[in-house]
């Protein structure tokens, strides 16, 4: 197999048994990243020097016989939003155009104790804040399978990066959308962790030095296959700085491992948020090969709220989420809009009061408990990422002015943020494989939801779906 079509822990695994050095993988992503990149600019800044060394490292390592992490020498890019030490992290600011972090982030720091050879960054927009990956910085980042597309944000550059066979494995961010949106529109794989499972210390926003865990917002692992996401998950999870001293991850087990024994729920389309015809048929197709498997799959069953009830609450959630930083008399100003405007209504929601925030809360609370009692009748949802694939590029300044196409249908761009909700907002995994195309070649990812710090079993899931999918698809523009 050409080594940037294989998987993290094969490379690990030829490093380890000397079949390839950490050295020659390092240097043969570099030469396919010069040679291909240029029209998708996903690879943004090296930090080639200290590669090489640690590469050498890595393989005096391996000649000496040391006890040797999963990701022994396996060389990686990295979201731009994650402090690297000693590399220039910008999050896409041009007020950080300059920033070299004195420390790794968290994330990156366990991929780091697990043998993982960071090298470059990737691309994505300003401050992590859109499913587009733009900015001044470093400019705009192209979709692998139709470059007048994005391919995703905020980890967009990342999606692209390993649709392009440019790295083995990734770190995405997810508040949003981030981790999943990118996965589906550029036909790679991910992951958002359960809430508080891997501590994202590090993570730009907030500034750096930033010592708060952001409500909703998690790291997690992208990759070309399910064994590299769980490999890379289990490198990253960990209790966070303040809870070091007493907890320990210790997730539980797949609920199970044959298809056939999975009770599977199936939430395809809805009234609030209807789903592109294309979508829709590669979901359907998925659920009777699901049942031909053998596995038991409802396609009536819901958790017993709306997705128009979780998507709201989820949408002031985040707004609040997203304040921090904001000066006082801004959000004073914001309060007191009255319109109508979509536009208003979003500034409400950043300005919105603790007491408010609190009946929000208990209004998410009270949702992540019928998902719970969900759970204990099914082991996982399958959901659409989003209601079509990946969009045209529009830089347009007011993202809730943006306009999308489904079926011909003008919507809001806030139409894509509906399906991601339900999770995010419970603090669920999520885990995305692709499942099909749509007429125009875009590839097309399934959301695989299960109960909180399940884990293993989504990803699980996910892995025997994408046996069954043919697992991640390769665009031309990567041969």
């Amino acid at each position: 197999m050409e080594v940037h079509w294989m998987s993290a822990t094969e490379l690990a695994a030829a490093i380890a048994g000397k079949s390839l050095s950490a050295a020659e993988v390092l240097e043969h992503f570099v030469t396919r990243i010069e040679g291909l990149d240029g029209p998708i600019n996903s690879v943004v800044h090296w930090d080639l020097d200290r590669a090489r060394a640690t590469a050498a490292r890595a393989d005096q390592a391996v000649m000496d016989g040391d006890e040797l992490g999963p990701l022994h020498g396996v060389p990686m890019t990295v979201k731009d939003s994650f402090m690297t030490e000693g590399c220039i992290t910008t999050s896409g600011a041009p007020e950080l155009a300059d920033f070299v972090p004195e420390v790794d982030a968290y994330p990156v720091a366990g991929v780091r104790r697990a043998g993982a050879i960071p090298f470059a960054k990737t691309n994505l927009p300003i401050w992590a804040g859109d499913i587009q990956s733009f900015n001044e910085v470093y400019g705009t980042t192209n979709n692998p399978w139709d470059p007048e597309r994005t391919p995703g944000g905020s980890s967009g550059g990342s999606a692209a990066a390993l649709a392009m066979g440019f790295t083995p494995i990734e770190i995405g961010s997810d508040i949003g959308g981030s981790i999943r949106v990118p996965a589906h529109y550029s036909g790679v794989m991910g992951h958002k962790p359960s809430y508080a499972l891997v501590p994202a210390h590090g993570q730009i926003p907030g500034p750096p030095g930033t010592l708060t865990m952001a409500d909703l917002a998690v790291a997690g692992p992208m990759a070309r296959s399910v064994d590299d996401l769980r490999t890379s998950l289990l490198a990253m999870a960990g209790p966070d700085r303040w809870n070091s001293a007493a907890w320990k991850v210790d997730l539980p087990p797949s609920r199970h491992s044959q298809l056939s024994d999975f009770r599977i729920a199936a939430w395809i389309d809805d009234d609030y948020c209807p789903v592109q015809g294309a979508t829709v048929t590669a979901l359907e197709s998925l659920c009777s090969q699901l049942r031909s498997e053998g596995a038991h799959v409802d396609d009536e069953a819901r958790p017993g709220f709306t997705l128009e009830k979780a998507y709201r609450v989820f949408n002031r959630l985040l707004g609040a989420a997203l304040s921090g930083g904001t000066p006082v008399a801004e959000l004073d100003a914001l309060a007191a809009e009255q319109s109508d405007s979509m536009t208003a209504e979003a500034g409400r929601t950043t300005a919105m009061r603790h007491r408010e925030w609190l009946t929000e809360n208990e209004r998410r609370l009270q949702m992540r408990l019928k998902w719970e009692q969900f759970f204990g009748e099914f082991d996982a949802m399958v959901m659409p990422v989003q209601a079509r694939p990946a969009i045209p590029h529009d830089h347009s300044p007011n993202m809730v002015d943006r306009v999308i196409d489904i079926d011909g249908a003008k919507r809001s761009y806030m139409d894509l943020f509906h399906w991601i909700a339900p999770a995010g907002l419970a603090y669920l995994p999520a885990t995305v494989v692709p499942i099909g195309f749509d007429g125009d070649g875009l590839p097309i990812g399934v959301q695989i939801v299960g109960p909180y710090l399940d884990d293993m079993t989504t990803l699980r899931l996910g892995e025997l779906i994408s046996e069954i999918m043919g697992g991640c698809p390769r665009p031309d523009t990567a041969s």
